[in-house]
């Protein structure tokens, strides 16, 4: 997490039917601001940590990725991908990044009023602005906090250009949003689409929407005039990168109206190795020791492998006329 992306705890108690406790390393803070922790119904298995955040925008550092900033309204995913680069953040907060990833959603419930006093100053220089690039802003939380909107009217409405990456189709519900902020301001939309395999997809994304939902999410993006790049990725090493695999997705991206495509191979940071390699050893125990080999050097596959992956993928992409390359 940067450091500019703190949050403030209260010790303040709900009611009996609401209040799940205290969070671990947490307990006994004596930091200013209304905080909840809460576990809703409707949202069985979940829990809220709702926080009050100082600031909204990180700076993306050295010029490393086509956007200089970033905003994340939440902390933790409940589409649980198995891969999910981001599970280290929530180390940070001294929270579990297993399962307690999944199912410890921290809310940045102040993040709109926050990031409008941001880009009111006057030193703010309108630089590019992307959600979605750690954890998902369109994920389940989205339907019951709704912060999307009012970010998405601030970037616009201040003049500043913004991108959206999401898996989650409740993008649509502010596809007339996106369409009025992009009359006003460039704006780019990106749709994550690791795994075509249904039963793949079940096992790896349990929360998250499946491959359908989000190949007519990129339909209702072109439909909306908007470009729509798509991710496809990670590409997973044995499990989703033969060449009829890639051949299949890329055929139904394509058929979707995706502008573009980016295809990047799985990297397990250390956080996310140990958590997808049990994943491995529970499902697929005869790739262990291949995984355990490829990524014996580090976070990312070789570049043997990449090259490999694209080499495989490049033909593909002519079949399909679909471009590659940044967003």
């Amino acid at each position: 997490m940067c450091s500019t992306d703190v949050v403030r705890w209260d010790s303040q108690r709900l009611s009996e039917s609401d209040e799940v406790g205290a969070l671990p390393g947490l307990s006994g803070s004596a930091i200013p601001g209304l905080v909840r922790t809460i576990s809703p119904p409707d949202f069985a298995g979940i829990t809220f940590h709702e926080v009050r955040a100082r600031s909204a925008l990180n700076r993306v550092p050295g010029g490393s990725m086509p956007f200089d900033w970033t905003i994340n309204p939440y902390r933790g995913c409940s589409h649980a991908c198995v891969y999910c680069f981001a599970r280290a953040t929530h180390e940070w907060l001294e929270l579990d990044t297993g399962l307690g990833f999944d199912r410890e959603i921290v809310v940045k419930v102040n993040v709109v009023d926050v990031l409008r006093r941001e880009l009111g100053r006057p030193a703010w220089s309108r630089d590019r602005v992307a959600l979605g690039t750690n954890t998902d802003p369109y994920q389940r939380a989205e339907g019951r906090y709704r912060l999307m909107p009012g970010l998405i009217s601030a970037l616009a409405g201040s003049g500043t250009p913004m991108s959206i990456l999401t898996k989650g189709a409740l993008l649509k519900r502010d596809l007339p949003l996106v369409a009025a902020a992009a009359r006003d301001v460039p704006t780019w939309i990106g749709v994550s689409i690791a795994i075509l395999d249904e039963d793949l997809h079940h096992s790896l994304e349990p929360g998250a929407p499946g491959p359908r939902a989000r190949l007519d999410l990129v339909r209702a993006v072109r439909d909306r005039g908007l470009s729509c790049r798509v991710m496809l990725a990670p590409v997973l090493p044995w499990l989703s990168d033969r060449e009829e695999h890639l051949d299949r997705a890329l055929a139904a991206i394509a058929a979707a109206g995706a502008s573009g495509v980016t295809v990047l191979a799985l990297h397990l940071k250390p956080a996310t190795k140990s958590w997808f390699m049990a994943w491995l050893a529970r499902e697929r125990p005869d790739l262990v020791r291949r995984y355990e080999e490829l990524y014996r050097a580090g976070a990312y596959a070789p570049a043997s492998y990449r090259d490999m992956l694209a080499a495989r993928v490049a033909p593909l992409l002519r079949r399909h006329g679909l471009s590659t390359g940044p967003s």
